[in-house]
C-alpha cells in the first residue's frame, strides 16, 4: 500500500465515489478528518443481497410502473417476488442504461440482428437519460446513508454533521467528454446530491475510468514497484459496456506523480457484445425446440450472463446454462436436466469478436505511446474472465511485455481509484485525444493554394485587408501533453 498523506483541510467533509457501471455499480467513500490520513471505504450491503452480505455491487437495473414512478433499483429489482410484481403489474424495466449517455460519435452494433439481441431497452416514455441516471444516483446515495448509519458509531450524527459538506466524484468511458459530464451533474442536482449553485456544482469532479483504474493501482501497491523501476504502464479496464485503455510514466519517483503518454482509448460494448452474440446463439440454437421460448431463454441469458460466462475458461471444456427443472429434456437440441450445454468452441466463438477487439486497441496504444511500454494491467469486471485473461496474458507475452492482474476483486478498480483520485492526484500530466481549436478568419496570401481553392469564402474586412472564411486555428494538438490541473 501507498503511504497516503493526512488531509490538509481545516473541517470535516465526506468523499463519495459513485461508479455507475453498464451492468453494476457501487460506491467507494471516506471520511476526512483534518490531520488524519483517509481511509478508503467501500459500502458492502445493499437492500436485496442479504443473502450475499459483503457484495460490493449492485446490478445497473431500475423498474418502472406505469405512472413512471421508480418500484425497485438494483438487487431488489431481481428478487423473484419483485419480477413477478412487475410482470402482472406491467413494469418497465431498465438496464444498460448508461449506453444512452453515450458520445454520438460512439455507435452500437448498426446491423438489425445486433440491436434485436441487445438489452438496452428504450427508455420509459417521458423519462429522460437524466431523469433515469438521477433516479439511480438517488438510490445509491441513499444506500450509502443507511451503510454509514448503520455501520459507524454515532453514524447519525455523523451523516447529519456531513451531508452538506459532501464531495462527489463520478467516474465516465475514457471516450467521454464535457457533453455527458455535465448530464451526469444535472442528474446529480436533480437528485437533490448537490444544490443548483455554482458551490454545488464545484462539489462534483469527474475522473475517466482509465485515470481511475490507475489511481487503483497505485493506491492499492499493485504498480509501486513497476513505477519506482521506472516501468511505463498500460492499464486495460475491462468492464460491462467499455474497455478503457489508459498509458502512464512515472514523472517524480518522490510523489509517484504520473504522466499520460498517449491518448486514451475507449472501445464500446466489449462485454455487452458476448451478451449480445450469446443471445442471438441461443435463440438460433433452440428455435425449433419447445425451450426456445421467450420465458426459458431469460432464464438462459441470466444464468449465462451470472455464471457460464464469468467462469469460462477453456474451449476443451462445455459450459451449462441451467435455466430449468431435471425433467427438462430435449437432447436433440443439448439440453438435459433442466441444463442447455454449449460445446468449448461455441463459447469461445462468443467471445472471440471482443478479445480481438481488445488486442487491436492495445495495439493501437502502443503505437500512440511516446515512450515503450513494460507491463500491462487488467482490471474490470470483464477481467476476471478466465478466458479472457488467458489470451491477452499469451498476447502480452508475445509483445514481450509483462502482464498481471490485481488479486482483489478488479471490479472495484474504477470506485476505489476515483476515490484515489480525488485523494491522492497521482496522474500530473495528460495527453489530449482530439485536436482542439477554433474557427478563424485567415489572412488572405494570393500565393497561398490553399486561399487560391477556397477563392469563394474571401471577404474584405472594414480595415480593407482580405481574408478567408472557414479558417480553423489550432490550440492543442492531438496527443500534445497538458497539466492535469488544468
Amino acid at each position: 500500500m501507498v503511504a497516503r498523506k493526512p488531509y490538509p483541510g481545516a473541517h470535516r467533509k465526506l468523499v463519495l465515489a459513485f461508479d455507475i457501471g453498464t451492468t453494476f455499480s457501487g460506491v467507494s467513500y471516506s471520511i476526512l478528518d483534518p490531520g488524519e490520513i483517509p481511509r478508503t471505504l467501500g459500502v458492502h450491503r445493499f437492500p436485496g443481497q442479504e443473502a450475499n452480505a459483503g457484495d460490493s455491487k449492485i446490478p445497473s437495473v431500475l423498474w418502472y410502473d406505469q405512472a413512471g414512478e421508480v418500484r425497485a433499483v438494483g438487487a431488489q429489482a431481481q428478487l423473484p417476488q419483485v419480477v413477478d410484481q412487475a410482470v402482472t403489474e406491467e413494469w418497465m424495466k431498465v438496464e444498460w442504461f448508461k449506453l444512452h449517455l453515450r458520445p454520438v460519435t460512439e455507435v452500437l452494433p448498426s446491423d438489425r440482428e445486433a440491436q434485436r439481441y441487445s438489452r438496452m431497452a428504450p427508455l420509459p416514455e417521458r423519462k429522460t437519460i437524466i431523469d433515469i441516471l438521477a433516479d439511480f444516483m438517488k438510490y445509491l446515495y441513499s444506500c450509502t446513508r443507511t451503510y454509514v448509519i448503520e455501520t459507524h458509531a454515532s453514524g447519525s450524527i455523523i451523516w447529519a454533521s456531513l451531508e452538506a459538506h459532501t464531495d462527489f466524484v463520478l467516474s465516465h468511458p475514457n471516450g467521454w467528454g464535457g457533453s455527458q459530464q455535465e448530464k451526469m451533474r444535472r442528474a446529480a442536482i436533480q437528485a437533490a446530491l448537490i444544490p443548483d449553485t455554482p458551490e454545488g456544482r464545484a462539489r462534483v469532479q469527474f475522473v475517466t475510468e482509465g485515470e481511475a483504474s490507475i489511481h487503483f493501482c497505485i493506491s492499492n501497491g499493485l504498480a509501486v514497484d513497476a513505477i519506482k523501476d521506472g516501468k511505463t504502464i498500460m492499464v486495460v479496464d475491462a468492464g460491462g459496456g467499455t474497455v478503457d485503455i489508459s498509458t502512464y510514466a512515472l514523472k517524480n519517483a518522490d510523489d509517484l506523480t504520473m504522466e499520460e503518454v498517449a491518448p486514451p482509448d475507449c472501445d464500446l460494448h466489449r462485454q455487452y457484445f458476448v451478451c449480445c452474440t450469446a443471445l442471438k446463439t441461443v435463440v438460433e440454437k433452440l428455435a425449433d425446440s419447445k425451450y426456445g421460448n421467450e420465458d426459458d431463454i431469460e432464464e438462459m441469458f441470466k444464468h449465462f450472463d451470472g455464471w457460464a460466462k464469468p467462469v469460462f475458461q477453456s474451449p476443451e471444456e462445455p459450459s451449462y446454462i441451467r435455466f430449468g427443472s431435471m425433467r427438462d429434456k430435449d437432447l436433440a437440441y443439448g439440453i438435459r436436466n433442466g441444463q442447455l450445454t454449449l460445446s468449448g468452441t461455441e463459447m469461445s466463438s462468443l467471445f472471440e469478436p471482443s478479445i480481438v477487439r481488445i488486442k487491436d486497441a492495445i495495439h493501437n496504444q502502443l503505437s500512440a505511446a511516446q515512450t515503450p511500454v513494460n507491463i500491462l494491467f487488467l482490471v474490470g469486471g470483464f477481467a476476471a474472465n478466465p478466458w479472457l485473461f488467458s489470451q491477452l496474458k499469451q498476447f502480452a507475452q508475445a509483445l514481450c511485455l509483462d502482464f498481471a492482474r490485481p488479486d482483489s476483486h478488479t471490479n472495484k478498480a474504477v470506485a476505489e481509484g476515483s476515490l484515489s483520485y480525488y485523494l491522492d492526484h497521482f496522474v500530473s500530466v495528460r495527453v489530449a485525444r482530439f485536436t482542439y481549436g477554433t474557427r478563424m478568419a485567415d489572412h488572405y496570401v494570393p500565393s497561398n493554394p490553399e486561399h487560391q481553392r477556397r477563392h469563394n469564402q474571401l471577404f474584405t474586412w472594414p480595415s480593407g485587408l482580405q481574408a478567408i472564411r472557414g479558417g480553423f486555428g489550432t490550440i492543442m494538438q492531438k496527443a500534445s501533453p497538458s497539466d492535469a490541473a488544468l
